[in-house]
């Protein structure tokens, strides 16, 4: 299972503070171009203009807040939990090369993280490592990357991108390339967002599957618009709020997202994963874990 439909975002990751902005309903403003925004999406707007000011704050925070999953042990669990909804096992390290085009108008799906031509995140990470290593086999690809991007076509890619992938993955380097773009685009502003926001190693995890299942976009069904929706409903526990009943609120809300476009969506990975940790209450994630995807059953025992 990939993202559910072609998810545009911003290729740089968003730092949010755990502040909330409050707006009438009928105020707007006016962006850089003169038009004016509605009021949801100023709230976002200003939410990322402030994060600077209030990032050395956010740091002491940071700092205070006990690892999380930012532990490498939660981090490895983690990085399993993502690869059994993602590509249904839980040897992670064997998805560098896996590439596919799901029907799910995202273009081609690839690697740990399922980065898709049709969203962006593969192209950056492609410009990112040929960089460094620019005689790679992928770098002539990176015009026509260009192009897709956005669309699920394949133009200019066909036949040979796929087999490039695979080849490319077993090199040390781009797998290495992978894991950095995964952290600075997924994982860091998950977790740190996550802490902000008062939440512990369950609820951390709850954002990065979001992060990576949605995309980190301030769209109304990316991960910042989710979270938004969220928060008008209950208050975080940075806010004052009770853990479990936020997350039950966000997991609720993410879970009608993920329907909205395709009733027939599978979403065990919040039924019978997620929330089954929720209700356990086992929100320091700890193991052994037992979870079911898609029909099958998947543990880890420590």
């Amino acid at each position: 299972m990939k993202r559910a439909g072609c998810l545009l975002f911003a290729a740089a990751p968003l730092v949010i503070t755990a502040a909330v902005y409050v707006f009438t309903p009928e105020s707007s403003a006016p962006d850089s171009s003169g038009s004016r925004v509605s009021a949801s999406q100023q709230a976002r707007q200003d939410a990322k203009a402030r994060a600077e000011a209030e990032r050395e704050a956010d740091e002491k925070v940071i700092a205070a807040a006990p690892p999380g999953l930012a532990a490498p042990d939660k981090k490895e669990l983690a990085q399993k939990l993502v690869a059994s909804a993602e590509n249904s096992t839980l040897d992670w390290r064997t998805t560098y090369g896996s590439i596919e085009d799901a029907g799910d108008g995202c273009g081609y799906t690839a690697g740990i993280i399922g980065f898709c031509t049709g969203t962006n995140d593969l192209r950056v990470l492609v410009e990112r490592y040929t960089k460094s290593h620019p005689d790679n086999g992928l770098a002539a690809y990176i015009p026509a990357l260009r192009e897709v991007d956005g669309t699920d076509s394949h133009e200019g890619l066909d036949p040979g991108f796929t087999e490039a992938w695979q080849t490319e993955a077993k090199a040390p380097a781009f797998r290495e390339a992978q894991d950095s773009e995964r952290d600075r685009v997924y994982f860091d502003p998950a977790v740190r967002l996550a802490k902000l926001d008062g939440l512990g190693t369950l609820g951390q995890f709850v954002y990065y599957d979001a992060m990576v299942h949605h995309g980190p976009g301030t769209g109304p069904d990316g991960f910042y618009g989710l979270r938004e929706r969220a928060l008008q409903e209950a208050d975080t526990p940075a806010e004052g709020g009770r853990e479990k009943t936020y997350l039950d609120i966000f997991l609720d809300v993410r879970r009608t997202s993920m329907k909205s476009d395709n009733p027939d969506l599978d979403t065990t990975r919040i039924d019978t994963a997620q929330r089954r940790f929720l209700y356990d209450g086992n929100l320091e994630l700890r193991t052994p874990l037992v979870w079911q995807l898609y029909g099958e059953t998947f543990r880890v025992a420590e």
